[in-house]
């Protein structure tokens, strides 16, 4: 394996091997002596996209790095993407290896078993380079309807949020603690949507819809896998959480309901409120959030998970408890990525404190002056400024949004400071080409609220 030393060497995380360095090393490797190599990922709808790249001649001394390339991409672009099908084009044997590795009895389980429950399946195929199926994208509206009395929720790992919205304008928002991830019931679940609806359904003359955006993948409004509901057991998932927001949108006479991904509707807020597009946007909250809107101002039907995306390369990068994979991004940027870091910067909290209430000391000692705090964000942005280059990779990005409770206070500022310091000493090209932004006061309140609110059309 191989590494370059960073321009700026992040405080608590010196070790770490950016993805955006480890694979600019290879593929600078590959100009000597390269074969063509094309990774598709097809999904049920008919949608594909493409990549090529070029990997070293696949010999005895090239395939450990040529597998640790291919692996880190797939897995980049299958949770960044979405897909049933991932089909590699022009090695044979590397497909192979990634079949096995992407198994039921692979090290990828996780990935195999979740990509099964949104796709029905995940399997790992084998062409020709030139055989491999061309891109075929498409991008649908999605929100930007404001007119009449709207109810926007959003759902966290930690909190729910609710907005009651008359034409656009927000006349009541609210936010209230819960604890979701591990509670086995479905009926913790429902009632506590519920009661959000009703909190803003107070502050209105009529509900005329409701929108609302969630940690998860949705389809059609079904719920299809969700950190959230992680701790329900399969069967009552099936019987009460699958068709959950089906049963909420009877509760209230059936008006028009609409539930999308949280990522996608921080990014939808963005391009809202900024007039752009081309929107990269990424939440650091109880996990890692992303969605895009085109060029076009539009969404895909891609999946937009960063939080299992890579972007440390090093063998023994920090673990998702969930997934079991290293070096992914929900371990860097949200409250558990400043849980990690805190006893690096010479933090020490009582055994069991939530993540949450850990961030908030952190915050409070940030605001204090408090240089193990600061240190704490400085690794944040500094790590996060790396991923930007490697995201922008996979992405057409002319603005990039971060937003959530870890970029909230002087925090938020300073993880962007480093991380357009990294961007300006490191790959000035992107520095000149994207805009680094977090939401005003007013959106950061209310944005994503009013975004989600924005979902659904009323019937005409």
């Amino acid at each position: 394996m191989f590494s370059r030393t960073p321009a700026i060497t992040p405080p608590l995380d010196s070790g770490i091997v950016h993805a955006a360095l480890w694979n600019r090393e290879f593929r600078r490797r590959c100009v000597a002596a390269s074969e063509p190599l094309a990774i598709a990922l097809a999904r049920p709808d008919g949608t594909v996209s493409r990549f090529d790249f070029a990997t070293l001649p696949h010999t005895a001394a090239n395939a450990a790095l040529n597998l640790r390339y291919v692996e880190r991409l797939v897995k980049f672009l299958l949770w960044s993407r979405g897909a049933s099908r991932v089909i590699i084009g022009g090695n044979p044997a590397l497909a192979a290896e990634l079949r096995a590795i992407y198994s039921t009895a692979g090290a990828r389980n996780f990935d195999v078993e979740f990509f099964a429950k949104i796709y029905g399946a995940l399997e790992i195929e084998s062409c020709a380079f030139d055989a491999a199926p061309a891109s075929c994208e498409t991008a649908i509206p999605l929100g930007r309807h404001l007119d009449g009395c709207r109810i926007g929720f959003d759902l966290g790992g930690s909190d729910r949020k609710c907005a009651a919205v008359i034409d656009g304008k927000v006349v009541f928002s609210e936010e209230i603690a819960w604890d979701p991830y591990f509670q086995i019931d479905p009926q913790y679940h429902y009632d506590g949507i519920a009661d959000t609806l009703k909190r803003a359904a107070a502050h209105l003359p009529r509900v005329d819809a409701i929108g609302g955006s969630a940690a998860g993948v949705y389809v059609g409004n079904e719920v299809r896998a969700a950190s959230l509901f992680r701790g329900v057991p399969q069967d009552a998932f099936e019987k009460r959480i699958r068709r959950i927001f089906f049963d909420l949108q009877r509760e209230w006479g059936g008006v028009p309901f609409e539930v999308a991904n949280d990522g996608e509707v921080t990014a939808l807020a963005a391009s809202m409120s900024f007039g752009e597009n081309r929107v990269l946007g990424v939440s650091m909250g109880t996990s890692v959030a992303a969605g895009y809107v085109t060029a076009s101002g539009a969404i895909t039907p891609w999946l937009n998970e960063l939080a299992f995306a890579p972007v440390d390369y090093r063998d023994d990068a920090p673990a998702d408890e969930w997934s079991g994979d290293r070096g992914c991004a929900v371990q860097y940027f949200c409250q558990q990525g400043v849980a990690r870091l805190a006893p690096l910067a010479g933090l020490a909290f009582p055994n069991g404190m939530k993540f949450a209430e850990q961030l908030v000391e952190v915050q409070n000692l940030m605001t204090a002056g408090d240089g193990r705090a600061r240190h704490i964000y400085e690794t944040i942005g500094i790590c996060f400024g790396y991923a930007i280059a490697h995201y922008a990779e996979f992405y057409d990005i002319g603005t990039l949004l971060i937003l959530g409770r870890v970029t909230s206070g002087e925090g938020g500022d300073l993880i962007l400071a480093k991380a357009g310091e990294v961007l300006s000493a490191e790959f000035p090209d992107l520095a000149e080409r994207i805009k680094l932004r977090t939401p005003d006061e007013k959106d950061k309140r209310h944005g994503q609220a009013v975004a989600a609110a924005s979902l659904p059309a009323l019937r005409k």
